[in-house]
């Protein structure tokens, strides 16, 4: 279970937002968001009540204790598919309109698909999932039923795709979530066609290529292999751990790569001897690769 420390430090690196600009947007020190989030302290309730109001989610969530995963939360309306898997499969989701979507490796042989809501009472009905089982290759085809519409999911479906580590070998992802999520997940490549403005990685070994024509905040919680993310006229930012070795490589046309750290723009702290890679494609692009002291 997720301490409150814990909950506090994901909550704000997932902002891109350093612990001086946290303290400074609440009105406290700096050395009391690191005694906060190293749970040797709890703020009092007007600075929890602040904190909520900043990151725009509910006191209860901020305080209740949950699993890191947020694979467990509960929610009023849920629909559970699973599906046996014998050996290695590529696995091609359809997954459509969403508010969030998590997809995450497991140890076990059955592919598991959760959909969830607080709103959509007729979950159940409202959508349809085709899974399609062709020799090497596992289809999955989300279709929405009884005139549910794009928006309404975007809004108030959340899906919780959980895939067997073993049986991995490729992930192709087309879908519209505001944030999508992958994590613990080994695979030789992973593809993202994708309309997401947040996506998290946390616990990856691959490459990870992103394909999306919005303005994106990448947080990588780690890095182990690459992440090439092609553009077209958008600006973007990926936050990386401080310290992690990578090379950073622009290819396309009129594409930049800046650096900050701590929100202050810093020179170029890329490492051209590094295995791992972060890389930026496409037309007349920005990438800013951050990092942070905490």
């Amino acid at each position: 279970m997720m301490t409150f420390g814990e909950k506090l430090k994901t909550i704000r690196r997932h902002a891109n937002m350093s612990q001086e600009k946290l303290a400074e947007k609440i009105g406290v020190s700096r050395q009391a968001i690191t005694k906060w989030e190293t749970d040797r302290g709890i703020p009092d309730i007007e600075n929890i009540i602040a904190i909520s109001k900043l990151f725009d989610i509910s006191v209860d969530e901020l305080i209740s204790e949950q699993k890191s995963t947020n694979n467990q939360t509960d929610y009023l309306y849920e629909s559970v598919t699973e599906y046996d898997i014998d050996h290695a499969k590529r696995y091609d989701m359809k997954l459509g309109g969403a508010n969030k979507i998590m997809v995450s490796g497991y140890d076990g042989e059955k592919i598991r698909i959760r959909l969830a809501s607080n709103t959509l009472s007729t979950i159940q009905s409202d959508f349809k999932l085709k899974i399609d089982d062709i020799k090497n290759c596992i289809d999955l085809d989300m279709n929405r039923l009884n005139q549910m519409t794009e928006a309404s999911a975007k809004e108030s479906l959340f899906i919780y795709v959980q895939l067997p580590q073993k049986y991995i070998t490729r992930i192709e992802l087309d879908a519209h979530a505001k944030s999508i999520e992958l994590r613990s997940l080994n695979s030789d490549s992973i593809e993202l066609d994708i309309k997401s403005s947040e996506i998290i990685l946390e616990d990856v070994v691959g490459t990870v290529e992103i394909n999306c024509n919005l303005d994106m905040n990448i947080v990588c919680n780690t890095l182990d292999g690459a992440v090439e993310i092609n553009q077209l006229n958008s600006t973007s930012r990926i936050q990386v751990p401080q310290g992690i070795r990578f090379k950073a490589v622009r290819k396309g046309l009129g594409n930049s790569i800046s650096y900050q750290k701590n929100d202050i723009k810093a020179e170029c702290f890329a490492d051209e001897d590094s295995e791992n890679v972060i890389e930026l494609n496409g037309i007349k692009s920005e990438l800013v690769i951050c990092t942070s002291d905490c």
